[in-house]
Formats: structure tokens, C-alpha cells, sequence
């Protein structure tokens, strides 16, 4: 055999080995590039299948993996809402005179500037020797009430839906392993698919070999790497050997680094506290915040109460007790903010989550990751087998030297 033909010959497997390789890595990044529709909508360009559908696959993301884990109250409760109201009361203590000061220097500025200071610092001991109790009786109202005042899968899905990169890096970061497999894997297997092509090739050296072969390529090699991912469900075991698919061996090490992004980037203090003052029970939940600490005014004035309300007058001193639920209101957001806080609290969600989510059924936990595959896979299988017969053509004509014309 000639060297030039050998040539040609050898080939056919490497270039189907080049085929399975790069339509496995176009079809990862189809699934998840770009964030945002490129091209001239609504046909022709292209949106990565994740983002694209990204209400959709957060909704499933929800349903089928945090549902199983945790309710609201759950999680709330791992949050320890008296440590988050000792942290609310470790951040306003120190400012309690500034902020007395600035509601009373807003609503009634010369009251408060020609009051003695004696007086001013008993209205401040008083709210300070008050402010305990009262973020206690907040707390322990609130706790039974929080799965009524939000909805925790409209929280995530919202914010996922918004934040498509947080979306996709859930799945990448997740399935990385899986991910980098079903690459190297279409070289492998269209390498083998590409002897098994050499072999018809040899026996009939008819035109339609090559590009038949190089769609069957396409398809075959995403298809087989799915498999092995997800099947099967169940270890089994052969000859000694153990078998189960790739994804679920690790659901010990997916659950830590699901979680860690899950309390880390969605489920915080933070973004709960902004849900329930935001969210369609804003007003609710307003309403109970302001509520105690309107009673705050009624028991930090206590002897001063009389001077109050009589240079107040009964509408003004309402209108007082008004503006400090307000700025409670305003407060409840700033201190819960703090990135240390939130940290912290999350780790104590997280290794709750984790081993809740490492216990759950492998039938259950395939479906954290599987429905980034499902979406549109036979669009992704069908453009891979349009690029490899594309490569098969490719080859036909300029490797074997085949005329169409």
C-alpha cells in the first residue's frame, strides 16, 4: 500500500475522533453560552438552552432538589433567627443615641434641640434597656409566620432567572468533571466509531460513507458520554467491578459544592430579610416590624411621655411612633447586609443541606443535573450530526479527492 493512501486511510478514524471531540465541546457550549440571545431574533442566532430557559430550569432546579432538603421553616430555623436578632441588636446598640436623635431631629427638630440633656438621656437609656425585648417579641412573631410573609421558590427562581451566569455556573460547577468527560470522551469513542468507519470503508468504498458515518459520529458519541454519566442509577456490580454513572458516584462531593453556592449566593440572611420586605407580603411583614417598635416609642418615653405628647400633640406623637417603624424598617435591611454575618450563618445552613442532599435517593438526585442535558438534547445531537456529516464531506472531497461536479 502506497504511503499516500495509508495516509488517507488512517485518516478517517482521526478525523472521526476530531468529529466526536468537537461536537461534544460545541454542544457544552451551546448549552450554556451566550447568556444572552446573539444574532437576529427571534430565529436566526442563538441563546444558550440554559439561559435561554432559565425560569424553567430554575423552577426544576427548585422543585426537584431544594424541595427534597428543606422547607422555609427549616432553613430559617438553621439560621437561628435569635442569633440574627443578637446581631441586629450587636450592630444598633453603639448607634442608639444617633439614631434616636436623627427620627427626633426630623419630625421635631426644636422640641428635641431645647429638651435638657438629662431628659434625652433617659429617652436614650430607656430604648436601649427596651430594644432587647422588643427584637425578641419581633423574632418569635415572625419565626411561626416566615413560609407565609415569602416564597422561597419565587425568591430563587427570581434571582436565578435575573442572574443567568448564577444559573449556569450552578450546573458547570456542579458537572464539571461530568462535563470534561463527555469532551474527552468524544475522542475516544469516535476514534472507535472512526475503525469501525475504516472497516465499512475498506468493504464498500461508496461516497455516502463517509459523511453517513460522520453524522452517526456526531450522535453517537453525546449519546454513549450521556449514558455512562447517568447510567445506570443504581451501583452494580460485574466480575468484581463496580458500575454506576459518573454523576452519581459523586454525589457526595455535588452536594458540598451545590450547597456552598446555593446558601452562599441565594439562600442568605440577607436576601430572605429582602424578600419579605419586597416581596408580594412586604406589607405584612412591614407591618409587623413596625408594629413593635411603634411600641418601643410608647415604652422608651415613659416619663417623658407627658412632655411629648403634650408639645407633640396626639397626631404628631403618632406620626413619631410611625417614623421609628420606618426607620426600623430601613435598619432591618442595612444590618443584615453584613457579608461576615451572612458567611457565617450559611455554613451552618450549608452543612445541613449537604448531608440532607448526600442521603437523598440517587433516583432524586440525578435530577439536579440531568435537565440541563434534557433540554433540547435531540437540537444538540441533530447539530452535532449536521457538523460531523459536514467533516465527513470535508474529508470526501479534499482528503480522497471526490468530485460532486
Amino acid at each position: 500500500m502506497e504511503l499516500t493512501e495509508f495516509l488517507r486511510l488512517a485518516s478517517i478514524p482521526l478525523v472521526a475522533g476530531l468529529v466526536g471531540w468537537s461536537t461534544n465541546w460545541i454542544a457544552i457550549k451551546l448549552t450554556f453560552y451566550p447568556t444572552r440571545f446573539k444574532g437576529f431574533p427571534p430565529f436566526l442566532g442563538w441563546q444558550g438552552i440554559i439561559p435561554s430557559k432559565a425560569r424553567k430550569m430554575a423552577e426544576i432546579c427548585v422543585d426537584s432538589t431544594l424541595s427534597r432538603i428543606g422547607t422555609v421553616t427549616e432553613i430559617v430555623e438553621q439560621m437561628d433567627p435569635h442569633s440574627i436578632g443578637e446581631h441586629v441588636l450587636r450592630t444598633l446598640e453603639p448607634r442608639i443615641d444617633e439614631l434616636v436623635d436623627e427620627i427626633m431631629l426630623n419630625r421635631h427638630p426644636t422640641l428635641w434641640q431645647n429638651m435638657p440633656r438629662s431628659l434625652k438621656s433617659i429617652a436614650y437609656e430607656r430604648v436601649r434597656q427596651e430594644l432587647p425585648e422588643t427584637v425578641d417579641a419581633l423574632v418569635d412573631e415572625i419565626g411561626p409566620k416566615i413560609e407565609t410573609l415569602f416564597d422561597l421558590k419565587e425568591m430563587i427562581v427570581t434571582k436565578l432567572e435575573r442572574e443567568k451566569h448564577l444559573l449556569n455556573r450552578i450546573f458547570l460547577e456542579c458537572g464539571t468533571q461530568e462535563f470534561r468527560f463527555i469532551v474527552k470522551s468524544g475522542l475516544w469513542f469516535g476514534t472507535l466509531f472512526g475503525l469501525l468507519q475504516l472497516a465499512m470503508w475498506l468493504l464498500y468504498p461508496e461516497p455516502w460513507i463517509l459523511p453517513v458515518c460522520g453524522f452517526l459520529v456526531g450522535w453517537a458519541t453525546n449519546w454513549f458520554a450521556l449514558n455512562m454519566i447517568f447510567r445506570p442509577v443504581k451501583e452494580h456490580q460485574l466480575m468484581g467491578l463496580k458500575f454506576q454513572g459518573l454523576f452519581l458516584k459523586r454525589q457526595a462531593e455535588v452536594s458540598e459544592t451545590f450547597c456552598q453556592i446555593i446558601t452562599n449566593e441565594i439562600l442568605t440572611v440577607s436576601a430572605i430579610t429582602d424578600a419579605m420586605l419586597s416581596g408580594p407580603q412586604a406589607e405584612r411583614t412591614r407591618g409587623i416590624i413596625q408594629r413593635h417598635f411603634e411600641n418601643l416609642v410608647d415604652e422608651a418615653a415613659g416619663v417623658l411621655r407627658p412632655v411629648t405628647q403634650v408639645a407633640l400633640g396626639p397626631e404628631n406623637f403618632a406620626q413619631l411612633k410611625t417614623d421609628t417603624g420606618m426607620k426600623a424598617i430601613n435598619l432591618s435591611r442595612e444590618t443584615l447586609q453584613d457579608p461576615l454575618f451572612n458567611q457565617e450563618r450559611a455554613s451552618v445552613v450549608r452543612a445541613i443541606m449537604a448531608s440532607r442532599m448526600k442521603a437523598l435517593p440517587s433516583e432524586e438526585f440525578q435530577d439536579l443535573l440531568r435537565p440541563c442535558f434534557q433540554e433540547d438534547e435531540l437540537k444538540l445531537i441533530i447539530i452535532g450530526g449536521v457538523l460531523g456529516a459536514g467533516a465527513g464531506l470535508a474529508q470526501l472531497v479534499y482528503v480522497f479527492g471526490q468530485q460532486f461536479i
